[in-house]
């Protein structure tokens, strides 16, 4: 017949996805302007004019067979050095292009990387709030994932509890910084904790405990000094899986990669799995057009003052509300503690308002909503009235 699993997954959206089909249904009969859509995370903010420039470039350069033509299964050798030669600029870690593989976004990434890691009765471990598709990520490595629960005032890792969770079994820890759906960013202090803790617990159970680092949203901050440290300086049996999606505002364009710290245990026999288990799911030779302007592109961003106005603008006009929110240092996520403990009928009350809002039940945090800024700054400005008129609801400040 079929997959039961897979029909489970294909018949059921996300949350996420189903409040954005709501949102088009209700565009439909109130019209767009009145329905304020805060559930995904679409970039709102034009991909730099290099982007564009680059491709006209690429095809007007390159002849079509050529540009259009399979690349090497795991990436086009010049873009992987381009990649790899920035990488080494930008963070100090040495990196050539046979660390890298090229990859259809995080995603692939992700998948690719747990495929190539887990072994029998391997287990990963997330803390929460984290993003969903992670548990779909690793059921389909065929492993187990477990949830730990973050510090509740800052969102950082609890590292007494990651402690007593890191058995034999643990294969590895993903992180994701900026946080997604929190917007914070783990410093160095952290890094540095959580490194010295794995490598620590990596050499009493003789193997390594790898850090997988998800990290599509690593240019999105917004603060002077805030900085998003590079895992493979502090850690060696890192991985950094990356994507392109958000810095360059490009999600629809599918290309990331998969980058393994040289310096980890059995490295090179680490990036061949990695390859075997992109060639297994079918994930070889990224999109090659893509690729290049990657490579041309890395390390820019789209314009981030828009994202910090409506970051600023939202974080400050929901405090003055009387909403208890986690600053967000990073990607373009709000996470909000729901005034009542059932975080789904915070969110439907909030649709009265035409207030569109994302569970934190789905990111394993209950009690708390996300809300994507990647919106016009006008749509927040609109909103934030009518969060006020939410607020009072529940008796909370005065604000604006």
């Amino acid at each position: 017949m079929y997959n039961e699993r897979a029909y489970r997954l294909g018949s059921k959206r996300s949350t996420i996805r189903e409040i954005f089909e709501y949102a088009k249904a209700r565009s439909e009969q109130i019209g767009a302007e009145n329905v304020f859509d805060f559930s995904i995370g679409n970039p709102s903010v034009p991909a730099p004019d290099k982007v564009n420039e680059t491709i006209r470039r690429l095809t007007e350069e390159i002849p079509s067979v050529a540009l259009h033509g399979y690349t090497s299964a795991q990436g086009d050798k010049e873009v992987r050095e381009k990649i790899a030669q920035n990488y080494t600029k930008r963070f100090g870690v040495p990196l050539s292009g046979d660390d890298l593989y090229m990859t259809c976004g995080a995603a692939a990434s992700l998948t690719i990387t747990l495929r190539a890691l887990r072994c029998e009765g391997d287990e990963f471990i997330v803390f929460a709030p984290y993003f969903p598709e992670y548990a779909v990520f690793v059921a389909g490595a065929g492993a187990k994932l477990t949830v730990l629960q973050s510090d509740p005032d800052t969102l950082l890792p609890d590292f007494e509890a990651l402690e007593k969770a890191l058995t034999p079994r643990v294969k590895g820890v993903i992180i994701n910084s900026p946080n997604n759906p929190s917007g914070v960013v783990y410093g160095e202090e952290t890094i540095k904790m959580l490194s010295a803790l794995l490598g620590r617990k990596s050499k009493e159970y003789g193997a390594p405990i790898y850090l997988i680092s998800d990290e599509p949203y690593r240019e999105l901050v917004y603060d002077k000094g805030t900085k998003v440290p590079s895992v493979m300086a502090y850690y060696e049996n890192s991985i950094v899986c990356y994507s392109y999606s958000k810095s360059l505002s490009t999600p629809g364009e599918r290309i990331g990669y998969i980058a393994v710290n040289p310096k980890a245990t059995d490295a090179k026999a680490v990036y061949f799995a990695v390859c075997g288990a992109g060639r297994e799911l079918g994930y070889v030779c990224a999109p090659a057009l893509f690729q290049r302007m990657a490579a041309e592109c890395d390390g820019m961003t789209a314009d981030l003052s828009v994202y910090k106005r409506n970051r600023d603008l939202l974080y400050n006009g929901l405090k003055e509300c009387g909403f208890t929110c986690v600053y967000p240092d990073g990607a373009f996520y709000l996470f909000m503690k729901s005034p009542e403990a059932d975080g789904q009928a915070f969110c439907e009350r909030a649709k009265k308002y035409e207030l569109l809002l994302v569970n934190g039940a789905d990111f394993g945090a209950d009690g708390w909503v996300r809300i994507a800024y990647c919106v016009q700054t006008e749509r927040i400005e609109k909103a934030l009235p009518l969060f006020k008129e939410l607020a009072k609801e529940y008796g909370l400040g005065q604000g604006l």
